[in-house]
């Protein structure tokens, strides 16, 4: 601790970002300041702490900390430094969900419709989120039926295209086939946006009569699936909140605690209709109230363009009016940040408070469980193999091939016991000739380990373990590479499939763990996902040697239209159920070579 005391001496009057490290150099806790000085050194004063937070202040051995030119800026900067380092004890969303929302762009001559999970700054309006029991696919589908807008992507030029089969059917004007002026789509458009902003009435018109011809016509299935669409357009006006303005848009916010796990729940409004709701729970949640309720705003609405008001528990005003211009500046909107003390918006708080209570309550056994499959789990690994380091960072390789051909890697990366998908990588193997496994693992981990110590290691972060699906040999091969490249501070074993054997690199005897051991299931998780990610990898690649071997076949199809025709389809499976306007709509490939692939594919496959 001398030299947290030493760094606390020098700590700067600026705003900014501090970053505690525990004794392993792993970032812990990741926090933001209007005044450095003053918000570190509350960690280490003698004053009385909540138990939560003494207990991530005994693990503090170092702190970093960032200068920034506002707390605005220190607010974005620790959003994006968690989402970096996922520290132990921050807020986490590990639980969270992307609704999806319609998206129309109205500066677009002939703006289309369509779903989305992202939403940007970039001018379109967004209708949503759908949750709750209400299907987008229906809302689309009611969009094509009553106002016959477009839900394809295909750009309109000065020639016309060729008009698909939703013109014939009446579900699109086709504006790119020039069936339409641009008026008489801007009415259009103008009827579908009425009808997602709340007016249902032209949708239910157009169902009713769907649904009664369909019965007079004994199509009585078809008429089933209107009538339930008209029930989801009832359950949605149902959920219209009488005593809010039909122009309200909000989320109301509130946060519970056991003093060891946390609870948020969200409820939805928007134009005054009660969209749902939905519970997260945050685990490690070791930052104060008001400091963990600030974390959740901000990366609740990191990906999410937030309503016109936020109602949530009360929360200082120098924290309010930060996250207000923090959305400000991000989405350019302005977001009101609101306590509600009375009236139907205290009633609406009330609801989302007992919902989070309850929620933690029912959550506690199930987190505990999980803590038991992911952070207990790694603990427990670490005191079996008798690891230096806690196995924060775990990578886990695998190679996939077929008789030496499409040769690939895989690398799957866990943080504290779980997936983290988005640091996945795949290798296609380019220097081994052959079904050599050990020397394609070879290839694998000096490409990976390559990485370290220069600017991509913030891209591929130092692993605590290294997990190599396999036995000894494999593991063997591997640990020639970290000794070539003199690798230190990673621990190294493998997982042998047989018996479920563990191999060190520091030990010639296998380690067999209880198979019940909730330490060898997460690492058969682990192996196995490595597995079916490599795999994955092998199929699409064998899959695309394959398509491009029978488009090779097919007169007229060259190399460049080959190629256009595999990235649009990517296997055969998708290329033989296309419609031929489909085909005919990829570049370089017209109507007339549209048809000869598709009767190619009726007669040969």
């Amino acid at each position: 601790m001398d030299i947290v005391r030493e760094k606390l001496k020098l700590l700067p009057d600026n705003p900014g970002v501090y970053i505690m490290l525990d004794k392993y150099s792993n970032v812990i806790y990741v926090g933001k300041a209007r005044v450095l000085k003053n918000r570190v050194r509350q960690y280490f004063h003698s004053s009385p702490k909540p138990d939560k937070v003494m207990r991530m202040v005994e693990n503090i051995a170092d702190f970093n900390y960032i200068i920034t030119k506002t707390e605005r800026d220190a607010l974005a900067l620790e959003n994006n430094l968690i989402k970096k380092y996922k520290p132990k004890y921050n807020i986490l969303l590990k639980d969270d969900k992307t609704y999806p929302y319609i998206k129309v762009d109205l500066h677009e001559d002939y703006p289309a419709f369509y779903v989305t999970r992202r939403v940007k700054k970039d001018g379109a309006r967004y209708y949503g989120p759908y949750m709750g029991g209400v299907n987008y696919k229906d809302i689309l589908e009611i969009l094509q039926l009553t106002f016959q807008v477009r839900l394809c992507h295909t750009a309109i030029g000065e020639k016309p295209k060729r008009e698909c089969l939703n013109y014939h059917i009446g579900r699109c004007l086709a504006p790119c086939a020039h069936k339409c002026t641009r008026e008489e789509y801007a009415a259009c458009v103008k009827r579908a946006v009425h009808f997602l902003e709340g007016n249902y009435k032209d949708g239910e018109t157009v169902l009713r009569e769907r649904m009664t011809a369909a019965a007079a016509g004994e199509n009585f299935e078809l008429a089933l699936d209107y009538r339930n669409k008209m029930e989801m357009l009832s359950r949605l006006e149902a959920r219209r909140i009488t005593s809010l303005s039909n122009f309200l848009d909000a989320d109301i916010i509130a946060y519970t605690t056991n003093g060891l796990y946390s609870a948020v729940n969200v409820l939805i409004t928007r134009k005054g209709v009660m969209q749902g709701g939905t519970n997260y729970a945050l685990e490690d949640a070791h930052a104060t109230d008001a400091e963990a309720l600030s974390q959740f705003i901000t990366q609740y609405y990191a990906d999410r363009l937030p309503p016109s008001e936020i109602i949530t528990e009360a929360c200082p005003e120098a924290e309010r009016e930060l996250l207000e211009s923090f959305f400000k500046e991000k989405y350019d909107r302005s977001v009101k940040i609101t306590f509600a003390k009375q009236g139907v918006k205290a009633q609406l708080l009330s609801m989302a408070q007992e919902n989070a209570r309850e929620y933690l309550e029912k959550s506690v056994d199930r987190i505990r469980h999980k803590d038991d499959m992911t952070v207990n789990a790694c603990k427990r690994l670490q005191s079996l193999l008798g690891l230096k380091t806690y196995p924060r960072r775990m990578e886990c390789y695998d190679i996939s091939n077929i008789s030496g051909v499409d040769k690939v890697g895989s690398m799957v990366v866990f943080i504290d016991g779980e997936a983290d998908r988005g640091s996945y990588r795949r290798f296609r193997i380019k220097t081994v000739e052959g079904a050599d496994d050990f020397a394609s693992l070879q290839e694998v981990l000096t490409r990976r380990l390559s990485k370290l110590g220069t600017d991509e290691e913030e891209r591929f972060p130092k692993p605590d373990l290294v997990i190599i699906d396999g036995g000894k040999g494999q593991l063997s091969a591997v640990k020639q590479i970290f000794d070539r490249m003199n690798i230190q501070g990673i621990e190294l074993i493998s997982l042998a499939k047989r018996e479920e054997e563990v191999f060190t690199a520091d030990s010639d005897e296998s380690i067999v763990i209880d198979r019940r051991d909730y330490a060898l299931k997460m690492l058969q998780r682990i192996r196995d996902e490595a597995h079916r990610f490599a795999i994955t990898y092998f199929r699409n690649l064998h899959s695309k040697r394959n398509l491009e071997s029978v488009l090779s076949e097919i007169e007229g199809v060259g190399k460049k239209k080959r190629v256009a025709l595999m990235q649009r389809f990517g296997t055969i499976d998708r290329m033989m159920h296309a419609s031929e306007s489909e085909l005919a709509e990829t570049e370089g490939i017209g109507p007339v070579l549209a048809k000869n692939i598709k009767d190619y594919f009726e007669e040969k496959l």
